[in-house]
């Protein structure tokens, strides 16, 4: 729980929203006033706050590893052909918690980076949403492709930068999203390769006894079962998705 807080903590830096401060206990708010120019008032950070929860799941889809995990998981629930086994929520809450395990070390930068100097007063809150955006560009500049990067700056019209850091953030993430699309689709073409390979020789062997009444999907589904699991392709699976963000 304490995970999900902070990254529901984490969209207000991203999305330009201003800081919210932490108490000096970890899970709670500390709402009083701020005295700083640069800050806004109480009122109108608990309404930024309240607002930005509806961010939390744009936040996650678009800056973060979620998208390539949902949809290669998605596409191994279908290659098997299992239809909703495992079911969708299933697959959304591994795709969920492996995210977090991905971007731990990321937040834990954000943290010590942007929102502990900021709590002890130490940043203003457009400093500290800077340093905050700056973990997150760096995770999204490693998972992105040169191609798709130069086309959003192309239509852009954003003035090439001198280097990846002065990339603008509207820029960088579709950029990072299409890439990651194009990442979990090749993911998927090969994991669909063995169980298709399944269905031509079960479709291939009913054809040859004359079962053309038969359906080849009932056929082949043990068969593209015992193959997952005889390879424990869970774990294989999860294992390649990790090692994909190193």
């Amino acid at each position: 729980m304490k995970r999900f807080f902070k990254l529901g903590l984490l969209t207000l830096f991203v999305f330009g929203l201003p800081l919210i401060l932490f108490a000096q206990e970890p899970g709670f708010l500390n709402l009083n006033p701020l005295t700083s120019s640069e800050n806004f008032s109480r009122s109108l950070n608990l309404l930024f706050f309240l607002a930005s929860i509806g961010f939390i799941p744009f936040f996650l889809l678009s800056a973060t590893c979620f998208l390539r995990i949902v949809i290669v998981l998605s596409m191994v629930r279908q290659a098997i052909g299992t239809q909703q086994a495992p079911p969708n929520m299933v697959i959304v809450s591994l795709a969920l918690f492996l995210t977090i395990f991905v971007m731990t070390p990321t937040i834990e930068q954000v943290n010590a980076t942007a929102i502990q100097p900021y709590n002890e007063g130490k940043l203003s809150q457009m400093q500290a949403i800077d340093l905050a955006v700056k973990p997150f560009k760096t995770f999204m500049l490693k998972h992105t492709r040169d191609k798709d990067l130069a086309l959003f700056l192309e239509f852009s019209q954003v003035k090439y930068p001198e280097n990846y850091d002065q990339i603008p953030i509207y820029v960088l993430i579709p950029a990072f999203i299409i890439s990651e699309l194009k990442t979990a689709f090749q993911i998927g073409f090969v994991l669909f390769i063995p169980f298709v390979v399944i269905d031509l020789i079960v479709s291939n062997i009913l054809l040859s006894l004359g079962m053309f009444m038969l359906s080849p999907a009932m056929i082949s589904l043990p068969f593209k079962i015992l193959l997952f699991v005889l390879t424990d392709g869970w774990n294989l699976i999860i294992q390649g998705l990790l090692l994909s963000y190193r």
